[in-house]
């Protein structure tokens, strides 16, 4: 009877016990059997009795890298077979635009994304050799699509560019606009493609120098935002960031003889050259100055400048361009003799360079 009675009791609480957990669930408005388990985030050991799910391999992904690049020479790609491994293969895009792989021989690789030569291998190898082939295409390298940045940049080098680049984002990835104390930036950056621009709309800002060639305002480009200027880059384009363009201020009548970066202006005047060596000592040859301008033959042109008649505003005030060399003697009778052109030239060749 005692039995009876304790395997009765056992049967009650099961049933209570239910009932109070349907009691719950109802509570908070939800169906137990239909709840489903919340993933838990720490790492779990799977039960070894509970047979496994196996799938193909997935290629691991590499952050900034688009589904749409396309595979070019030199690219190295790594291939997996599903539960083949001795096809599996990493191998190099040849210069013909194929690579090698076991059974299959070359197959051609370039101009296909990741996508479609997985396409392409798994039906090469489903043709007589496996029967429903998994494989997995990642491209490891990257070397097929490079940028060239030059110049007036903290980190000038050859860029791989795996998706859409604007010309603003490889100055960034160059590290940035160089600084003053480096290499000063000039005015333009200068992008160069060999195959030419196309339909590249010209915008204020930018000049096209060349079918392949186009000048671009820096200051337009940074700071303005100008619409058009910030041109989509392509693979194989050169970039190349102007330095500062330099002119010389030289001779014993001036009190800070130097080389001064001219930066954001294409020329400066006399009198503005003279405010940067910081003016003229009192036995400066003001009628003997003259300015020393370098041809594109390596030649020179002796340009003859009266400052004394420019303050005065009886002769206009000259403009000197890049590389041009102000030179003022003083008023001794051996300074002001007649120095030649090329000594003046060495002479500016070991000036400091001065910032304005």
């Amino acid at each position: 009877m005692k039995q009876y009675f304790r395997a009765g009791l056992g049967a009650g609480c099961a049933v209570a016990l239910a009932l109070a957990v349907a009691g719950t669930a109802c509570l908070f408005g939800q169906d137990v059997e239909r709840v489903a388990p919340v993933p838990s985030t720490s790492k779990t050991h799977a039960n070894p009795a509970t047979p496994k799910t196996q799938s193909a391999p997935v290629a691991p992904e590499e952050s900034g890298i688009t589904s749409d690049y396309v595979i070019g020479p030199e690219d190295v790609v790594q291939i997996t077979v599903f539960e083949v491994p001795d096809l599996n293969e990493t191998a190099r895009v040849a210069n013909d635009g194929t690579i090698t792989m076991p059974l299959l021989g070359r197959v051609e690789a370039s101009g296909l994304t990741a996508d479609a030569l997985r396409d392409r291998l798994e039906k090469e190898l489903g043709k007589n050799l496996l029967q429903h082939p998994q494989v997995s295409v990642f491209v490891t390298q990257f070397h097929a699509r490079p940028v060239s940045v030059v110049g007036a940049v903290e980190k000038p080098g050859l860029y791989q560019i795996t998706g859409p680049r604007s010309l603003v984002e490889m100055l960034s990835l160059a590290g940035g606009l160089a600084r003053r104390s480096t290499a000063a930036v000039g005015k333009t950056v200068y992008v160069t493609r060999p195959g030419g621009f196309g339909d590249l709309k010209v915008v204020p800002g930018m000049r096209e120098l060349a079918p392949n060639k186009v000048a671009i305002d820096i200051r337009e480009l940074l700071y303005t935002h100008a619409n058009g200027l910030n041109i989509p880059i392509r693979p194989h384009d050169i970039i190349a960031v102007a330095k500062a363009d330099v002119i010389y201020v030289a001779g014993g009548g001036v009190r800070k003889p130097g080389g001064f970066l001219l930066e954001d202006r294409d020329s400066i005047t006399v009198i503005q050259a003279l405010a940067m060596a910081e003016g003229m000592l009192p036995d400066a040859a003001k009628h003997h100055a003259r300015i020393i301008r370098t041809k594109a033959d390596g030649s020179h042109v002796e340009v003859p400048v009266d400052i004394e008649k420019i303050i005065k505003d009886k002769a206009p005030d000259l403009d000197l361009a890049s590389n041009d060399i102000l030179y003022v003697p003083n008023s001794s009778g051996k300074t002001v003799a007649k120095k030649t052109a090329q000594a003046i030239v060495q002479t500016v060749t070991g000036f400091l360079i001065f910032h304005p």
